[in-house]
Order: structure tokens, then sequence, then C-alpha cells
């Protein structure tokens, strides 16, 4: 029985890892992972639902399958992930080619559930039990954590590699589906992350993004003694071949003073913060019970630059959540001038069913508003990225090399130099030419030119005896891991 996997993924960092632990899991039990639909005896879609265009897509990408399932009724079509969750039997409906929908609680079981699907005359649906006024241990149970072990091989690069240290979320804000598609909060024991990144650094690996979807709350209940993110970060801190340790994303009401001090006295940890603040308007902040002030936000930023002051802070925006009134807009467009985020990543508010922000607010901002409020943001945050970068022209930072570029990647393979691509400790993005062998080294990188997301430099060996100066600065934009071909 052939066994070739073809997975698409759309979303966050969390869901990228979800595709390389599926993508391992089966590899395990002889499944071959291809690259393109037609090569593929099963298709599997991991799915985001926390904007609206996201799920079209899908949708849309799912529409184009109908034909080739019809051609070659053997292949298996699954949508896993966020939208498997919240949409349930609805995708059948949408899609009825559509084989198998499974949550991000079921995934464990996806092996089982692919051999049901192969045998089964109807579709195969696997979700966690979710309902309002439904107990804690009742939600917990139906989310099963999924943290497979990984071979040495997992994961794309080899020296960089996502590792969950919990999974869903506490919070209740009012325009977000996550807690009801990941489930209630859950922290992994951490002896269980400690052994996952030892066996990491033994594979080589040198750079682990710590992940969570508020991951300055995880907390940890062992033998009296309660065990938080700076104290975790302290024991990785210690693993020998891990050069560089990375988390997100924070919440800003659980970004403490210990949590602030552990980035900066450990010198593996990067001094970078992902907060998203979501708006500069208390009114609009409480309509999305966000649970803290803008004052408070602002007093947070300055906190963390007292105590960490080279730290490069991103954040997130929402543009036209309900009811936001121009004077609201422009209190955003004020705390992004004056916060100085290295990046933020702006998004038009779209409503998610089965949140609070859907029952009980009416969509009320126009389109045209969402999308000239939303074009002005991103315009005056890319000039403040801007400054920022022209900042670092002439310095020399230490770079970690992923490999080519957009642009390095369409250069023949027997071509020497190309374009290639690496991060700087502050996560900012540092184009340079150079060899495809570099890739995975730490090498020194002179910067000559910036845009508002990349550094333009070139390799130089550093003089013995000096030292880079301190360089600074996280989120990935939500795209596909790969193409349906």
């Amino acid at each position: 029985m052939s066994k070739r996997v073809y997975i698409y993924t759309v979303g966050c960092q969390m869901n990228q890892l979800d595709s390389q632990l599926v993508a391992d899991l089966l590899g395990q039990l002889g499944y071959q992972v291809v690259e393109s639909t037609r090569q593929a005896d099963i298709i599997l879609f991991n799915t985001c639902s926390v904007r609206q265009h996201a799920e079209e897509k899908i949708y849309s990408l799912l529409g184009r399958l109908k034909h080739l399932k019809r051609q070659h009724p053997q292949k298996i079509i699954g949508v896993l992930g966020c939208m498997a969750q919240k949409d349930q039997e609805a995708i059948f409906r949408r899609a009825p080619h559509v084989d198998l929908v499974v949550g991000p609680g079921q995934l464990v079981h996806l092996p089982e559930l692919l051999a049901q699907a192969r045998r089964a005359t109807g579709p195969v649906l696997a979700v966690s039990p979710w309902a309002e006024g439904l107990d804690r241990r009742t939600l917990l149970a139906g989310f099963e954590p999924f943290d497979p072990p990984r071979r040495p091989q997992a994961g794309q690069p080899p020296f960089q590699a996502y590792v969950r240290i919990m999974s869903g979320c506490n919070k209740a804000c009012t325009y977000c589906v996550v807690p009801r598609v990941r489930g209630p909060e859950q922290c992994r024991p951490p002896e269980e992350i400690l052994e996952e990144v030892h066996r990491l650094a033994d594979a080589g690996c040198l750079e682990v993004t710590l992940l969570g979807q508020t991951v300055n709350s995880y907390q940890y209940h062992s033998g009296g003694r309660t065990i938080r993110l700076a104290d975790l970060l302290a024991q990785l801190h210690q693993i020998e071949g891990i050069r560089r340790i990375r988390f997100l994303t924070n919440h800003p009401r659980h970004m403490t003073d210990e949590l602030l001090q552990a980035v900066r006295d450990l010198p593996k940890v990067c001094p970078c913060f992902h907060v998203p603040a979501q708006s500069g308007s208390n009114t609009v902040l409480r309509r999305m019970q966000r649970g803290y002030t803008v004052e408070y936000y602002r007093q947070m930023l300055a906190r963390i630059r007292q105590t960490v002051p080279d730290a490069a802070i991103t954040s997130d925006f929402i543009v036209g959540f309900c009811g936001e009134t121009e004077e609201d807009f422009q209190q955003t467009v004020r705390l992004v001038e004056e916060a100085r985020f290295k990046n933020a990543y702006i998004f038009k508010y779209s409503p998610r069913p089965g949140t609070k922000a859907a029952e009980c607010y009416p969509d009320d901002v126009p389109q045209a508003i969402k999308r000239r409020r939303n074009n002005q943001l991103l315009q005056r945050q890319n000039q403040i990225s801007l400054e920022e970068n022209q900042k670092f022209i002439g310095r020399l930072v230490e770079v970690l090399v992923e490999g080519p570029s957009k642009l390095g990647q369409k250069a023949p393979e027997t071509q020497a130099t190309l374009q290639l691509t690496g991060r700087t400790r502050c996560e900012r993005i540092v184009v340079f030419p150079g060899d495809r062998r570099l890739a995975g080294q730490f090498r020194m990188v002179r910067i000559t030119g910036a845009t508002p997301t990349t550094l333009l430099g070139h390799l130089e060996e550093q003089p013995r005896g000096s030292s880079s100066q301190p360089e600074c600065e996280m989120l990935l934009p939500l795209l596909p891991i790969s193409a349906p071909k």
C-alpha cells in the first residue's frame, strides 16, 4: 500500500510545528512526504481560523481538488487544525469530497484516523468537545497534547526548531477563537521540554523557539515548587550546543520582572519580545476584553527597555474592531509612533463565529475604512521600521545563516555565490551574498543597507579580539509552508 502524503500549512508557528510533528509521526510509520497533491495518496491541509481570509483560502484550495478526487477516489483528503475544530461537519457540507476532519486536540490519533478513513464508507470526524459551561476537566481531556518524540532529522532546517512548552489559552479576548479551537491552557512538564531540547541539541540544533499562545504565562507545579518561564529559560540555558533561545507569543499581563531579568542575564536568550497590543484605545481594549489599559502597556514597554536596553519589541494590532472610532484609531497610531516597534503585524478585523464579539457586537466599521486604517498604520510602522533598521548600517552583526533567500533559491545549483538569508539575535532578517554551504553556521555580516523588513550586507571576518556591537532585535507572517501543486 502506497503511503505518500502531502501537507499544506497556513497559520502561526504553532501550526507549522504541528505540521512538522505530523510529518515526522507519519514518517516513522513509513509514510513519505511529497511535494505535490498529484504525487500524494493522502492530502492534508493544516488550517488556521484566526482570520476569515485563511479559511477562505483553504476552502478555495479544497474546491480545486474536487476533480482530482473524482479522478482518483482512493486519495484521502483531510482537514486538520483550527478550522477543523471550529467548522467540524460544516467542512463536509462545503466540500463533500473531504474524507477526514481532525481538530488540534485529536492529532495524536491521526495514524489510526487515516487507517479508519481508508476503510470507511463515509467521512471521519475527530474533534474535541467544546461548549459553553463544560467543566475544565472535560475540556482538558478532549484536547490531548500532541508532542510526539522527534527523530533527529525532524524539522527544517535542522539547526533551528520550534518547541511547544504549552498549548491552549485561558484568556477570554472577545475577538479570538483560539480558546475554542485549541482548548484550555496546558503546560508541558519542564523535564519533558528539557529532554526534547537535549535531543535536538544532540542532533545539531543551534536555536530553539519556545511556543505558547501566551508563552510568558507558563507555569508548572511540581514537588511543591512552581516553575515559570524564567526558571525554564535558566535550565535550557545550560544545555550544551544550544546557542540561541527565543520564545513567543507574550501577553502584556505576564511580563514579569523575573522574566525580564532572565532575558538580561542569560546570554543565550535573545532579547526579543513579541507582545501584541491590539489597540491603543482603552475603549477598544475593554471591548476586546484584553485585561489591561494602554497606560499599563506603556509601563510594560518602559520596564522592558529599562531592564533589557537592547530589546527588540514587536506587536500585533487589529484595526476596525467593533465600534472603533477615528479617535480610537488615532490613539493606536500614537502608540505605534511612541513605541517604535521593530515591526508590527496589522490586521483588519473579521468576525469569528463562536466568539463573544461576533455574538454581541455589530461589525460596524465599513470595509473601506478598515482598509484605509490598515494601510495608514502599516505605512507609519514601515517608516519606523526603516528608520530603526537604518541605525544598523555600518555595524557588524552575528547572523545564523538559514540558507538561500527567495531570490537565491532561483539560482542554479552549480552557482557558487548566491543571495543568502539569516537572522540576528534580535530576529532582524539579513540578506547577503555567500556560499549555500554556510547554512547552519554563525557568521559576521557588515550591514551596508536597509529596507523596512530587511538588512543588507556582506560577509566579513571579525578581527581577532574584537566583538560585534550590540544588535537587536518575531513572528513570521501568516504564510503557507508550501503551495499545492
